[in-house]
């Protein structure tokens, strides 16, 4: 996916100055500026204020994973509601349809700051639309929550560039792809050992989420003694999957590693179940993570992989991610526009959320324009058992600062990174890391 901005490749020579949220105002004029800031002196979490904080929640509304998000930040906000608000305060919540674009995001961000005045956002989907709106949420100084892009350069090469530029953006879920790329090495020698496999392909969508992948993946598989013998960046557009199925058959490797968020990759899956292929198809998918894709795939998605946040809710990840699970379904047994499961963002808004509710009741404020510093503070002190893992945020000096820090097993495994399978029958089991699994990996019957 292209940038319709040029935010995407970190901060430029000129992109920060001392410009605070009322200066930017002054941008959509002076009748609106007063106005506007009138509001904000009254309804920012400064003295006497009253008023309900306003959660600003972006993600493409057209999209399952993001209507997920949305009814799981509703739920969120709803429970708060129930148990007394955000420091006595109501709590409500506007949601943004990005459409998973960097320049609707960014027009929707601007709104939700400018005219919902949102006390924070949280979400996003993908990295290009994240990246976008970095340089806007800098300038305004809003608490900034991402919970759906894992590039790690929306933190290294903003954050990491520029601290104090964009000290209010966090990222509450999930890990980073970096991260990713060194579990799915770690994942791949539990494939080696159930199965024996040891040799591995690797597909990915060409966008930024998927560099990681690209760049680490395969010498951390080499490097545990695997033979990787294809490697493929795909068109987002891509619509035939026959070149691919025959490049993969050439290379035979035991396993493909495919990372695919833009792509839907059921042509793929259609080829391997009807030609029984020789290989599994492990990884990520996005499109796998929806509740009617087994279904929608006629079966076909039988045996892949997927990790994901809160691993379907199929798994008891903390003592929270059940009951959340329940409370969902529940909740939204009669809509018939929302998923039947919150899929990983959902876990991640609703965590977010939750995690922004401590911070602001740690600060004993929601002033960003006056008491940013506070905010930020409260925030890295998090350290919260949320439904998709325990979440607390690598500090400003890190090599990561503000993201989501990685949890880790007695082995030095890391094991906030759950994989679920579909099975026949359109069943899901978490099959790692080993806290969480459900029962084994299964390979496809014909192998």
């Amino acid at each position: 996916m292209t940038n319709a901005t040029n935010n995407t490749t970190g901060p430029s020579k000129n992109s920060k100055s001392s410009v605070g949220r009322r200066a930017f105002l002054g941008t959509v004029g002076s009748a609106a500026v007063a106005t506007t800031v009138a509001g904000c002196i009254e309804g920012r979490g400064g003295a006497g204020a009253s008023g309900p904080l306003t959660i600003g929640h972006l993600a493409p509304l057209e999209i399952s994973q993001g209507l997920g998000s949305d009814r799981s930040a509703k739920l969120a906000v709803d429970e708060i509601n129930d148990d007394g608000g955000i420091a006595d305060r109501d709590v409500e919540v506007v949601s943004a349809n990005t459409r998973a674009d960097p320049s609707t995001t960014h027009s929707e961000t601007e709104r939700l700051i400018q005219e919902e005045e949102v006390d924070v956002l949280v979400g996003t989907f993908s990295s290009e639309a994240t990246q976008a709106i970095l340089d806007l949420v800098g300038e305004t100084g809003v608490p900034f929550l991402i919970t759906g892009s894992a590039a790690p350069t929306s933190i290294t090469e903003f954050i990491g560039q520029d601290y104090e530029g964009y000290k209010s953006v966090f990222r509450s879920g999930p890990i980073n792809s970096n991260l990713q790329a060194e579990a799915m090495a770690d994942y791949a020698e539990y494939l080696s050992d159930l199965h024996g496999w040891s040799s591995y392909g690797f597909l990915a969508d060409d966008a930024a989420w998927t560099k990681p992948f690209s760049n680490l993946l395969p010498d951390k598989l080499e490097s545990r003694g695997f033979d990787v013998v294809h490697e493929d960046r795909l068109s987002l557009g891509i619509d035939d999957f026959g070149p691919v199925v025959s490049d993969l058959s050439s290379a035979d490797p035991d396993a493909v590693f495919r990372f695919f968020a833009h792509i839907i990759g059921g042509g793929l899956l259609g080829a391997w179940h009807q030609e029984q292929l020789e290989f599994g198809i492990e990884g990520i998918h996005v499109a796998s993570m929806t509740p009617g894709f087994y279904e929608a795939t006629e079966g076909a998605a039988t045996y892949e992989t997927t990790s994901q946040s809160g691993a379907a809710g199929v798994t008891d990840i903390t003592d929270k991610t059940i009951p959340f699970v329940d409370a969902y379904q529940e909740t939204y047994a009669d809509d018939d526009d929302a998923p039947s499961l919150p899929m990983y963002m959902g876990f991640n808004t609703y965590d977010a959320i939750y995690v922004y509710k401590n911070a602001i009741e740690r600060a004993d404020t929601a002033d960003y324009e006056g008491s940013l510093d506070d905010i930020v503070s409260a925030l890295l002190e998090t350290d919260h058992t949320g439904t998709a893992g325990q979440i607390s945020f690598y500090g400003a000096d890190s090599e990561y600062p503000h993201d989501l820090q990685e949890t880790r097993d007695d082995d030095g495994k890391i094991a906030n990174f759950p994989i679920t399978q579909w099975r026949p029958e359109g069943e899901i089991e978490c099959v790692y890391p080993e806290a969480y699994r459900t029962d084994d990996h299964v390979a496809p019957h014909w192998m």
